[in-house]
């Protein structure tokens, strides 16, 4: 039995045990050292993810912000589109009401009306100009006659046209010039 402890005790099966101490010589890299190589790399990795996610979150922010203020506007777009006949009524009997010479009823739609359109103002509803060019963006063309005007040209407008924000809640109905009878020659 003694030769077998001595057996296992043959240096041959003690260098494993002793081989990481041998390595570590000078001018090599100890093994304490191989893994910071690695960690650093891998720190360098999770600094590059910790900038990419950072950048995701405010292009999220931003995105989210954006979205956000367009909500905002468009909000009220359907009650918006419900009170601009109420508008339209308003200005006819104006209208009326100055053909037949009844002062108070005129001021008191008068009042409404400017009342009704201050609000509707504030909320970020903008009448669409209808002088000039015919745009088919914002104009709707109900009818093309003749005229003097330049062809193309707006010259009646038939219902006014209404912008919330950037956005056209509804067309200005128009009718566009059209070519002159007198130019045929």
């Amino acid at each position: 039995m003694t030769e077998r402890r001595e057996t296992e005790a043959v240096p041959g099966t003690a260098a494993p045990s002793q081989a990481p101490e041998t390595e570590a010589v000078p001018g090599t890299a100890a093994p304490s050292q191989a893994p910071q190589g690695d960690e650093a790399s891998s720190l360098a990795a999770l600094e590059d993810k910790l900038l990419r996610v950072a950048a995701d979150f405010e292009n999220y922010k931003k995105r989210a912000a954006r979205e956000r203020a367009e909500y905002v506007t468009h909000a009220n777009e359907r009650l918006v589109k419900e009170l601009l006949p109420i508008l339209d009524d308003l200005e006819r009997a104006l209208v009326a009401a100055t053909e037949h010479q009844e002062a108070a009823l005129e001021d008191g739609v008068r009042l409404v009306h400017r009342a009704l359109a201050g609000l509707l103002e504030r909320n970020g509803l903008r009448e669409i100009e209808t002088a000039g060019a015919f745009d088919p963006h914002v104009h709707e063309a109900l009818l093309s006659q003749p005229s003097d005007a330049e062809e193309g040209s707006v010259i009646d407008v038939v219902q006014k046209g209404y912008r919330l924000g950037d956005r056209v809640v509804r067309p200005a109905r128009v009718v566009v010039a059209g070519p002159q009878h007198g130019s045929d020659g």
